[in-house]
């Protein structure tokens, strides 16, 4: 039977000098003891999955809200993909397997109900009261939020989980670090926490542009000026296939492309900047990314998105509907914070009335941030 000292005996030998080897974490705020069969970053993992907030992630909106459709891109299913395109990396680097996937189905989890939607109307609420972004809104949940353990606070997740949920960063995610001296701002993160950047803009730049397709929104002839998309398109078509799937087709194709793109630029990068050490990792800025070529690619598929999908009539209405019960909502719970839940209610005592109904609102689903809108909104709505 394979036990814990065996896998940190497997990771030495195998993995690459660079990756963060479990052996060498800067462990926990709150002392634990050792586990015999799983690693601390396997532990990390499994803390994170059975969590209240993880779960909650299937109600939350990527582009569609929930009730939409049964076939969309949940904040669930998004990070499940996410996981999956960086374990994929992260095994082909010889990278901590272990770790970027917990790093990876964190890496949303203090993201608001209806989406970017949603956070944006929190900042704005909460722009002179400590403002609000979604990675220090998701340290937040790992370290205070969630609330199931008798002897902590938080899910007590080691310093390189945490750290990669802090400093997740894409075209969306640019967070303020300076004032969390804990993660030394000015040190890139891990290997494994570079390898979430670059894989969440893999899914979202082909999951979104398929439910796209899928709902109408836009379609196959808009995205012929589209060379990231239009040439794997037409290379499948020449199969013979039906329009559904050679469209499933292009999808996989373009997350493949994508992938390997990094794998050969970031192979470059360790090699250029002679990357021979976890401290050469954290000195330098970040190594694992696209190359310039693909990055051009990107940029024109995303403003084809932001143009045609994200900023549908159909997606701005849902948007602004959004915007209201976040707003409303924040708004009733400062005028009467007894309408808080108890458990909530009592932390005003230490933190601000403001605080405390942002961390409600924030961990809401699309469907109960709407029923809460009912019950407090419309006379006749069952409690």
């Amino acid at each position: 039977m394979r036990n814990r000292e065996e896998y940190e005996s497997i990771e030495e030998k195998f993995l690459a000098p660079y990756a963060m080897k479990s052996r060498a974490t800067k462990g926990r705020k709150y002392k634990e003891e050792k586990r015999p069969y799983r690693t601390c970053y396997q532990r990390d993992r499994d803390r994170i999955i059975h969590s209240t907030a993880f779960r909650r992630l299937e109600y939350k909106t990527q582009v569609f809200v929930n009730h939409e459709g049964d076939h969309y891109r949940t904040r669930l299913t998004h990070t499940i993909e996410v996981s999956q395109i960086a374990t994929t990396i992260a095994r082909a680097l010889k990278l901590n397997e272990d770790l970027t996937e917990s790093i990876a189905l964190a890496h949303d989890i203090g993201h608001t109900p209806f989406g970017h939607a949603g956070e944006e109307a929190l900042a704005e609420l909460m722009e002179d009261k400590g403002g609000f972004e979604h990675n220090h809104q998701g340290l937040k949940v790992v370290d205070f939020i969630e609330d199931s353990y008798p002897d902590f606070r938080g899910l007590n997740l080691t310093y390189e989980t945490r750290e990669g949920i802090v400093k997740h960063r894409t075209l969306y995610d640019v967070p303020n670090i300076d004032n969390l001296v804990e993660f030394e701002p000015h040190l890139s993160p891990t290997f494994e926490a570079q390898v979430i950047n670059v894989a969440d803009e893999i899914a979202y730049n082909s999951h979104d542009l398929d439910d796209g397709i899928k709902s109408g929104y836009i379609t196959v002839k808009q995205l012929e000026n589209i060379p990231l998309f239009n040439d794997i398109y037409h290379s499948v078509k020449k199969d013979n296939i039906s329009e559904e799937k050679a469209i499933a087709r292009t999808i996989r194709r373009l997350v493949a492309l994508q992938t390997t793109d990094v794998l050969t630029e970031t192979e470059k990068n360790i090699s250029e900047f002679n990357i021979k050490s976890l401290d050469d990792v954290r000195s330098h800025n970040l190594i694992v990314n696209f190359s310039q070529q693909m990055l051009e690619k990107q940029k024109v598929l995303k403003n084809f998105l932001y143009k045609n999908l994200y900023s549908h009539y159909k997606v701005l209405k849902m948007q602004l509907k959004a915007r209201k019960y976040v707003i409303d909502l924040f708004r009733r719970y400062l005028e009467d914070p007894r309408q808080l839940p108890p458990d909530y209610l009592t932390r005003i005592e230490e933190y601000t009335p403001e605080e405390v109904v942002c961390d409600y609102i924030a961990g809401m689903t699309d469907r109960f941030a709407q029923d809460e809108y009912e019950r407090l909104f419309i006379p006749y709505a069952k409690m």
